[in-house]
């Protein structure tokens, strides 16, 4: 598991991602002091139609720089945005908002905005698997646009955002910095096109998860501002879930039920278990709670008959042969899985959907060597994005769209320990009831699997008479369900109800 972290960094996530996310790639260092954006840039608007669910959904697109400014007026930074506006029918501050990111850190907003939520959307093959290039653009029936506005915002260093000339990035790439920056531009739009009395949403995804609890927190502590709800997309609020190794093995149970969801897609599973998806992840999730982590914390202690039983149970749910378990003391690294599930086809799975296959070219190698699932997206996402906010949002700026940034190292703010967002969303759930929590996670993700989440928020210190306020969604696919055409539309669906007054 200990390769998790390190893949989280990347997103689509992370994407991830985190992922994260939201979607990853090779990390490319901006000179960021060297690319100072134009601040004086005005928002560019342009106006657009669009046919979501059978209605003509009319919007003017806003994109921009919003300078973020110190208390003696000069600028820290400029943070580059595409917000959303529907212009007909009910439109005005009864209009709910919904601020979107990504995660990482260190990723831009594109892959919310061009994957799932905004009007217009990369054409992927309808599985979410790499088209031939050229790379295309299409109206996006399954966005969200018909019951919320929306404003994407892209980090600093991250798209076209970057700190003033003398600022240091380094104050922007940590956990405080990061809600500091990114909360007052929220601030800002907010007031600044006077959405105070507007519904607020905020949906991150992957790291964009960790971060949208701290906003939630962040928001209302500094700026008196509550928010209707959050989507948490493939994410992480406790990377102790995440991270395993030597004195953490939490992270291996939790992960149990993806593998077998990815078995279950490649057709490796016993015939019982490959004829039913929903009894089979039962029975992982049973096997993971009860069996399996018992063995864990057991250790070296743990019996020769018992092991033998456990090594047998995981083959069957994770479709591995028994010597490949055995060879990972019972803990099998997510890499591991992706080399070993298809060794005998040559193939590895993706990271963040292991639906996904490719060919590493180096079989002797004991993990995958790369991500199809991060090389299925880049490319469409990237020449899709360069295009659309010159082409069509009229936006110019010869700054490089910074799809992925180098933000390391990043200060989560932690010493000796895993970083943790939990007790701030309970905090703010605790103080703020009528505040909602949709979860929204793939079954085949194996960056951020949708159990890790659901542990964090079933041990979180959260009055009971709240927990209702949570609900959840799981998708075929992985990390970013929505290049999955089946997924899309359900996810426009369950968000569309979510946000709906």
């Amino acid at each position: 598991m200990k390769n998790i972290a390190a893949l989280l960094l990347l997103t689509v996530t992370l994407p991830l991602r985190a992922a994260d996310t939201n979607a990853p790639a090779a990390v490319r260092e901006p000179n960021l002091l060297a690319q100072i954006p134009d601040a004086s840039h005005a928002p560019v608007r342009v106006t657009n139609t669009l046919s979501i669910a059978g209605e003509r959904v009319t919007y003017v697109a806003e994109t921009g720089m919003l300078p973020l400014l110190k208390p003696d007026g000069t600028s820290r930074a400029s943070v580059f945005y595409v917000a959303y506006t529907r212009t007909d029918g009910a439109a005005g501050v009864k209009r709910p908002v919904t601020f979107s990111f990504n995660g990482g850190p260190g990723s831009a907003s594109v892959w919310l905005h061009l994957g799932a939520l905004g009007p217009r959307r990369v054409k992927m093959n309808d599985d979410g698997s790499l088209p031939a290039p050229p790379f295309a653009l299409m109206d996006n029936p399954y966005s969200i646009l018909n019951d919320s506005d929306l404003v994407f915002i892209d980090p600093v260093a991250t798209g076209f955002s970057r700190p003033a000339k003398d600022e240091k990035p380094d104050e922007f790439f940590g956990d405080e910095g990061d809600l500091d920056s990114v909360g007052e531009f929220i601030r800002l739009w907010t007031t600044r096109h006077d959405r105070w009395l507007s519904p607020k949403f905020l949906c991150g995804e992957s790291y964009g998860v960790f971060r949208a609890a701290g906003l939630a927190e962040h928001l209302r502590r500094r700026c008196g501002m509550y928010l209707n709800g959050l989507i948490l997309v493939s994410g992480v609020l406790d990377f102790g879930t995440i991270s395993g190794g030597p004195g953490n093995d939490l992270p291996y149970p939790l992960i149990l039920p993806a593998y077998t969801a990815a078995a279950h897609f490649h057709k490796k599973l016993p015939a019982d278990l490959q004829s039913d998806l929903p009894a089979a992840l039962a029975e992982a999730r049973a096997f993971a709670k009860g069996e399996f982590s018992s063995a864990l914390l057991q250790g070296a202690d743990l019996p020769a008959d018992e092991r033998k039983k456990v090594v047998a149970e995981l083959a069957r749910l994770t479709g591995l042969k028994p010597s490949v378990i055995e060879d990972n003391n019972l803990r099998v690294d997510p890499s591991v899985f992706r080399k070993q599930l298809l060794h005998e086809d040559g193939l590895i799975l993706g990271a963040y959907d292991a639906r996904l296959t490719g060919r590493d070219g180096d079989p002797a190698s004991p993990g995958a060597g790369f991500d199809p699932a991060s090389a299925a997206v880049m490319g469409p996402f990237s020449a899709a994005m360069n295009s659309y906010v010159r082409r069509e949002l009229k936006f110019e700026d010869d700054l490089p769209y910074e799809l992925i940034a180098g933000v390391q190292p990043w200060n989560y703010g932690v010493r000796n320990d895993f970083a943790n967002a939990s007790g701030r969303l309970a905090a703010v759930i605790n103080q703020e009831p009528d505040l909602k929590i949709l979860v929204l996670g793939g079954r085949c993700d194996l960056v951020c699997p949708i159990d890790t989440i659901r542990h964090s928020l079933n041990h979180m210190a959260l009055a009971d008479g709240y927990r209702k306020n949570i609900s959840f969604a799981e998708f075929d696919a992985g990390h970013m369900m929505y290049i999955n055409l089946p997924d899309l539309k359900k996810m426009q669906a369950e968000i569309g109800k979510f946000v709906r007054p």
